[in-house]
């Protein structure tokens, strides 16, 4: 019986981890059925390597972003940067960035700078923003509200951890959330609970890798074709098929990721 086809919205492709075996990494998530893969940027200045490798592979997307953990590296640069980098049509989103206050690597308010330059190249762009929020639930949400006063931008809430206030913001301004390896872990009862209440059309799944492997995979390097534990775990969460959840996420990636190819040029039969 083929495996109903996922995207995996969030991964890292880029990173040192996967450099000896790029190729068998992306093959292998071809044959677990991953359709398509969004390997994200974290530095401007390594964003090139991220833009060669979504170009050496038809089913391999990217963005361009600025992470919290860099803002003091990369404060300064200004939207326009990003709007021209994200000019290539393989760049599909901007980010990811946001703010986190869990291990404070850069100061506070270069990170939030950079989340607000970023949230205004998406909404100047009408691409979609990648948002990490760590243990910054009140400020993620305040920036959010604001800065959606001042015009409307697209996002999604990546690799969600957060509490059901900041999940309902998110959907409140019209935004998605994505769920990782994270939702597959013993203790993740809130989260599951969290996933279980959001509504169809917002919800992605994700692997964040080389980070996050999912159970039963947990300990070891994650990688994108590890996607269908996350799904299979989010289905069982919301009570429905395995195959009604791939179509579900996969569906609201290209509906987020508008830049995509379509479901039938993806070979999305499932959707």
């Amino acid at each position: 019986m083929t495996q109903p086809a996922l995207i995996d919205s969030h991964c890292h492709l880029d990173f040192p981890d996967f450099a000896a075996e790029l190729d068998e990494i992306v093959a292998r998530a071809v044959g677990a059925g991953v359709a398509a893969m969004i390997t994200i940027s974290t530095r401007v200045r390594t964003f090139d390597a991220v833009l060669a490798i979504a170009g050496r592979y038809d089913n391999v997307f990217c963005t361009v972003g600025s992470h919290p953990h860099y803002a003091d590296e990369e404060d300064g640069i200004d939207a326009a940067a990003f709007i021209e980098l994200a000019r290539h049509p393989k760049v599909v989103g901007i980010g990811e960035c946001g703010l986190d206050f869990h291990y404070d690597n850069a100061s506070r308010a270069a990170q939030e700078r950079g989340f607000r330059t970023q949230i205004e190249a998406a909404r100047r762009t009408g691409l979609p923003l990648v948002i990490h929020s760590r243990d910054a639930d009140a400020a993620t949400e305040l920036v959010l509200r604001e800065e959606a006063a001042r015009g409307p931008f697209r996002a999604v809430l990546h690799c969600f951890t957060g509490g059901p206030g900041l999940a309902r913001a998110g959907i409140e301004l019209g935004h998605y959330v994505s769920f990782s390896g994270i939702l597959t872990f013993n203790r993740s009862h809130e989260l599951r609970a969290i996933a279980a209440g959001l509504p169809d059309d917002r919800i992605l799944v994700e692997t964040d890798a080389p980070y996050l492997a999912p159970v039963p995979r947990r300990g070891r390097r994650n990688e994108p074709a590890f996607v269908r534990y996350t799904a299979i775990r989010l289905a069982e969460a919301r009570g429905v098929s395995e195959a009604e959840i791939a179509a579900m996420t996969a569906m609201n990636t290209l509906a987020l990721f508008t830049r995509m190819p379509t479901p039938a040029e993806l070979g999305l039969a499932n959707i």
